[in-house]
């Protein structure tokens, strides 16, 4: 049975059969305050959607403290790998089978610069993640709006737990979150990447109930939490 922890925002830890990986490892600068870089010592993949700080986090010094391998769209991999990181390079639409399961890089509507004290770099695609462990498939969106492309992964991909943004501003709100659940039809739909800040100070209960009337089963799994899937 794999085991995911909130660790707030979107920041994820998750351990399986081969696999003890963050995902989305904002840590250090994060204001829910759940765990530290230094927490993780014994990771092996570290999976970013993005390259926004609120996202890359602290990826590369916990990659190279820890020999873990950054697992991310090709330009991200890249700066992290000129940083001295272990990386893993994908695209959207790619799908590799690591030792411990399969991983495909899926679409999302969002950007993806890197900030580097006065310089913006280019961070490519942002992207979901759909990370299989335990024989069960797990789908981190990262950030993005609704987008049609999840209908493709309610026929197709079998998704056991879906990590939805319900943040509004700068993703999905609850509504359209809850829309996007309905499309992906994953036997749970965990919400997160709410409250981190005042402007994406949503209630995870309105998505919640939204999403429940579709017929969607919702767990909401507050940082620091475990679940067990």
């Amino acid at each position: 049975m794999a085991k995911l922890r909130y660790l707030g925002h979107a920041a994820f830890y998750i351990e399986g059969e081969g696999l003890k990986a963050l995902i989305d490892p904002f840590l250090s600068q994060n204001p829910w305050n759940i765990a530290k870089p230094e927490d993780f010592t014994d990771i092996n993949y570290i999976f970013v959607t993005h390259g926004h700080g609120d996202h890359l986090g602290d990826a590369i010094e916990i990659a190279k403290e820890t020999g873990a391998t950054i697992v991310s769209i090709f330009e991200t991999a890249s700066y992290c790998g000129s940083k001295g990181a272990n990386i893993h390079a994908m695209h959207i639409g790619g799908t590799y089978q690591f030792p411990f399961g399969r991983v495909k890089l899926t679409p999302a509507a969002h950007g993806s610069a890197i900030v580097e004290g006065d310089k913006i770099i280019y961070g490519g695609n942002p992207c979901g993640m759909i990370i299989e462990v335990d024989g069960k498939n797990l789908y981190h969106a990262g950030d993005t709006g609704l987008i049609a492309d999840m209908e493709l992964l309610g026929k197709y991909e079998n998704i056991d737990v879906a990590l939805l943004p319900i943040g509004g501003n700068f993703t999905m709100d609850p509504r359209d979150a809850a829309i996007a659940a309905e499309m992906i039809k994953p036997k749970i739909a965990i919400p997160m990447h709410y409250k981190t800040w005042p402007v994406i100070d949503k209630d995870p209960e309105e998505f919640k109930k939204l999403a429940e009337e579709k017929g969607i089963k919702v767990e909401i799994v507050k940082p620091g939490q475990e679940y067990k899937f």
